[in-house]
C-alpha cells in the first residue's frame, strides 16, 4: 500500500516525516491481535527495515506496541488501547445511536455499523447485530475499503468534492489497474445519494455481501459519519435491501440527526 507520509506532504514545511512513519506503522496493526514482524511491517509501510526496526523499537519503549518473545512479533501495547478508549468515550453520537441501531438489528437481522473515515478505509466505531444466524462479524475497530463499500460511498458522497477527489486519486495511484471499476461504482453512487439519499453495494465488496448506507453531519467537531445495513447475500437479496432496508435507515439516520439538533433536509 502506499504510505500516506509520502503522499500529498512532499512540500509541507511543518510535516514531521518521523513522526508520519510512527503512525504508520501503529496503522499496520488492524486489531490489537495481530502479530507482525518486522519484514510485514517494512512491506506494508514501503520503508527499509531497518528504519521499521527503530520505529518498533521507540514504539515498544513508549508502550504503543509490544513484542511477543516467542515469535518476535509486534501487537499493539496499551498506550493505543488507552488513545482507543478516549477517543471512544469522547463520541457521544455512540451513545444516542447505538440504541436506535440496535433496534434496526433486530427488526431487520442485519449487521448495522456506524463508521467514519480512516484515510482510505472506513472504521467502524460502533457495530450492532441482529438475531439472524447468518449475520455478518465485523465489530468495533473493523475496517474496510473506502470506495466499494455502502458505508464508504455514503461517506463520500456526503463529503467536500476536494476531500471526495483527493481519496480517489489516492486510490488511483495505489492501484491504477482497478482504477476505472472503482470510478465507476463511485460515480453511480453519487447519482444513488442524490435521487434516494443512501447508497448501496451489492456484491462489489464482497461477492457474499449485500449493503445500503447512509451519512450524515453529527457536528460538535465530530467527523463526518455514516450507518450502513448489511448482510449476506443470500438473506438479503437486493430488492429486500434497497426497498425495506433503505427506508428503514434513512428513519434511524433522520432521527440521529434530530436528537444531535443536526436534522437537515436530506437529498
Amino acid at each position: 500500500r502506499m504510505s500516506d507520509a509520502a503522499i500529498g506532504q512532499r512540500e509541507d514545511r511543518d510535516f514531521v516525516t518521523a513522526l508520519a512513519r510512527g503512525l504508520e506503522v501503529l496503522t499496520c496493526f488492524g486489531s490489537g491481535d495481530r502479530l507482525l514482524g518486522l519484514t510485514e511491517i517494512a512491506q506494508m509501510c514501503r520503508l527499509p527495515k531497518s528504519t521499521v526496526a527503530r520505529l518498533t523499537h521507540t514504539l515498544v519503549q513508549l508502550g504503543y506496541l509490544s513484542c511477543v518473545p516467542e515469535s518476535g512479533k509486534y501487537r499493539l501495547g496499551t498506550a493505543t488501547l488507552a488513545l482507543g478508549a478516549a477517543i471512544l468515550a469522547r463520541l457521544d453520537v455512540r451513545q444516542i445511536a447505538r440504541p436506535l441501531m440496535q433496534e434496526l438489528a433486530d427488526a431487520t437481522g442485519a449487521l448495522v455499523s456506524l463508521g467514519t473515515r480512516d484515510r482510505l478505509s472506513i472504521i467502524y466505531v460502533e457495530s450492532c447485530r441482529g438475531g439472524s444466524i447468518v449475520t455478518l462479524r465485523l465489530d468495533v475497530g473493523s475496517r474496510i475499503p473506502i470506495a466499494t463499500t455502502a458505508i464508504g460511498r455514503a461517506y463520500l458522497a456526503a463529503a467536500p468534492a476536494s476531500e471526495r477527489n483527493e481519496v480517489l486519486e489516492r486510490l488511483r495511484e495505489l492501484d491504477d489497474a482497478s482504477w476505472q471499476k472503482v470510478e465507476a461504482g463511485v460515480d453511480a453512487a453519487l447519482d444513488e445519494y442524490a435521487r434516494t439519499g443512501c447508497c448501496s453495494s451489492m456484491g462489489e465488496w464482497n461477492s457474499q455481501v449485500n449493503s445500503i448506507a447512509a451519512p450524515f453531519d453529527p457536528g460538535g467537531g465530530l467527523p463526518r459519519m455514516a450507518i450502513n445495513v448489511a448482510g449476506l447475500a443470500q438473506a438479503y437479496p437486493r430488492d429486500k435491501v434497497l426497498d425495506e432496508f433503505g427506508p428503514m435507515l434513512l428513519e434511524l439516520v433522520g432521527k440521529v440527526e434530530s436528537r444531535l439538533g443536526r436534522r437537515q433536509p436530506r437529498p
